[in-house]
């Protein structure tokens, strides 16, 4: 009996700082996975790079309660060994020269996301 695959890499492309309801899904799967002991990454593509630009997440809620912001799950996953990854074409298009990225973020293309595609030890999820 094979076991099953203990990695998980998210791409979030379509769920954009102008929509903070879609952000909170991924996250969550996120930290479902990080509480099965899976190996997580969650890569940041398109317009969804800002959610990693300093004090983008931090202003932004989810909810209409506003209990939780966004910043706090990429602190949580981070703190649990997530890697938070910017594409770096998005990086290129989306983020300013005068801004900068939260210190918990890293880098990967979109070549590191399809090879994870590819690799039968990960599984993929796409927001």
């Amino acid at each position: 009996m094979t076991e099953a695959p203990a990695k998980l890499a998210i791409l979030i492309a379509a769920a954009t700082p102008d929509r903070p309801d879609l952000a909170v899904t991924p996250l969550v799967y996120a930290l479902a996975a990080r509480a099965l002991d899976c190996e997580v990454e969650v890569h940041f593509s398109g317009p969804a790079v800002r959610w990693l630009v300093d004090g983008v997440a931090a202003s932004a809620y989810p909810t209409p309660e506003r209990e939780k912001p966004i910043q706090r799950f990429l602190d949580e996953l981070a703190g649990d060994g997530v890697r938070l990854l910017a594409c770096g074409m998005a990086r290129a298009a989306w983020v300013g020269a005068q801004e900068g990225l939260i210190p918990q973020a890293g880098a990967a293309g979109a070549t590191a996301f399809v090879g994870r595609v590819l690799d039968p030890a990960w599984r993929t999820l796409v927001f």
